[in-house]
């Protein structure tokens, strides 16, 4: 059995730059051909990134540039941002009911 074929594909990181450089070429070849079939498949072959890598930069290219509806970069920012203030004071909510609960108690204890 080949090993091979049960090993998770490697997660590869690509630069913001290089994003954009596979973004503009599918956005000049559409253009160039006056098609959108196969622009992704070509421009992902000749810089040797995955198919569907280039079709989500694509995608949201379409999204932020206001071409396609969805959930903008900056509002995906921005979601995820206030997500974790909110779970930052949902935390600091928690220790203070707690202490004030403790102190109460403590305040229950002295009055007796």
């Amino acid at each position: 059995m080949n090993a091979d074929v049960n090993q998770k594909p490697t997660t590869r990181r690509y630069s913001p730059e290089q994003k954009e450089q596979a973004v503009r070429m599918v956005f000049a070849l559409r253009e160039e051909l006056g098609a959108k079939q196969g622009t992704v498949g070509r421009v992902a072959g000749q810089l040797g990134i995955g198919v569907e890598s280039v079709r989500q930069w694509v995608k949201q290219a379409e999204i932020d540039g206001g071409a396609r509806s969805g959930t903008t970069s900056a509002e995906a920012e921005e979601n995820k941002r206030l997500r974790q203030e909110n779970r930052e004071l949902k935390r600091a909510n928690e220790i203070l009911k707690r202490a004030a609960s403790f102190f109460g108690a403590e305040l229950d204890r002295q009055h007796k």
